[in-house]
């Protein structure tokens, strides 16, 4: 494009020259040769002084893009940031997306469930294989335990024991409790009596243990049943009012509170407890790399499961979606709010990295053929100027 528009300079010149001092029409096209030779070399200064000299001349105000290139680099950012990078265009375009619906519709598409899960769970069990036992160590002995044993426990222990009470949520646990001891005391009623006749008295006759023994294995199980059945059942009752007790002595009774304190102080500086902990973040890790890695295993086969449950959903229920997409794009922008800036400054920093021929070039590269068309308009507006001027310079005269 370039060469183009310096051809028709060039073709200017030459009509120009070939048609001086020549009368009749000629003197029209001298006129418009003459006049688009003006306007593309004026348009050939302007482009030009953009990117550098022209001719190599220092000239005033020329090689604008070299020498602001910094400023150039700054106000790019700042326009980005301002008009681009902003949270909410950032927040609108997130819900033009539509992200919720179509990740539903791809979800529902037979196999890419399936897929999602075969690539994600392998990667999740190599991070948590990623964190070494020496690493969670470090973190229980320098980080968890200090904090645990600088905070009071008594008092929280003691709030949460007593939401636990009075929202009944302890119940459950009794239920199951009972449930495993009745269950046991009918399967198992040779080990009951053993347990009992190895506390009986030498002389007692063994007749008379086993009728004991059988006596005490029926109460057993019928104070279970009834422990199970009444809810308001007297041992219920009773520990109802030991753990209400408790959980008002964990927070007001200066003896309990410090019995409390210390039992937690030995358990947190346990020379065991740290490693204990490990161990167990081992035996989960290994479970849970088990699990994710078996391509036939049920937790795989549950991820896909919840995921197709999560896209009939997302279909089905346009709150649920609208909820989502809200929720994307306000998560968007936050991210915008407190990234935007360091993504706006990659330009910048990358413009101001290049040399300032370097990025003179590079810009020139990217737009060149609009402003070569902007010489070549100049010509021919320039040489369609001349002919009008000259026209009307004949009829004038």
């Amino acid at each position: 494009m370039r060469i183009v528009a310096t051809s028709l300079l060039v073709l200017a010149a030459i009509v120009y020259a070939l048609t001086h001092d020549r009368g009749g029409g000629w003197g029209y096209v001298n006129a418009a040769a003459e006049a688009a030779m003006v306007g593309a070399l004026a348009d050939w200064f302007a482009v030009t002084a953009i990117f550098r000299h022209p001719l190599g001349l220092p000239i005033p105000h020329t090689a604008l893009i070299p020498r602001k290139k910094d400023m150039v680099a700054g106000s790019l950012e700042d326009f980005f940031l301002g008009h681009f990078l902003t949270p909410e265009a950032i927040t609108e375009r997130v819900g033009h997306m539509r992200i919720a619906e179509r990740g539903a519709a791809w979800l529902r598409t037979p196999g890419n469930s399936e897929r999602l899960v075969a690539r994600a769970a392998p990667v999740a069990a190599r991070a948590l294989g990623g964190v070494s036992p020496q690493e969670v160590h470090q973190i229980v002995t320098g980080a968890l335990i200090p904090k645990l044993e600088s905070e009071q426990f008594s008092p929280m222990a003691g709030t949460l024991l007593g939401e636990l009470v009075r929202d009944r949520l302890h119940v459950q646990l009794v239920d199951l409790l009972v449930d495993e001891v009745l269950r046991w005391l009918l399967d198992n009623p040779g080990e009951f009596a053993m347990l009992l006749a190895d506390r009986a008295p030498t002389w007692s006759p063994l007749w008379l243990n086993g009728i004991v023994t059988d006596r005490m294995h029926t109460e057993a199980i019928r104070w279970a049943r009834e422990v199970r059945a009444d809810p308001g059942h007297r041992v219920r009752r009773a520990l109802d009012d030991l753990l209400a007790d408790l959980a008002r002595d964990l927070q007001e009774d200066p003896a309990t509170m410090a019995r409390a304190e210390a039992l937690k102080a030995r358990l947190l500086t346990h020379p065991t407890t740290a490693e204990t902990v490990v161990r167990l973040w081992e035996a989960l890790v290994r479970i849970a790399q088990r699990s994710l890695t078996d391509p036939d295993g049920p937790v795989q086969a549950r991820l896909v499961r919840e995921l197709r449950s999560l896209a009939e959903r997302l279909e089905t229920d346009a709150a649920l979606r609208d909820t989502l997409t809200e929720r994307l794009g306000t998560a968007a922008g936050a991210l915008t709010v407190t990234f935007g800036r360091d993504i706006a400054t990659v330009i910048s920093q990358v413009i101001r990295s290049w040399d300032g021929r370097e990025a003179a070039e590079r810009i020139e590269l990217h737009v060149g053929k609009d402003l070569q068309y902007i010489r070549i308009n100049g010509t021919i507006v320039g040489g369609l100027a001349g002919l009008v001027i000259h026209a009307v310079s004949v009829l004038l005269g």
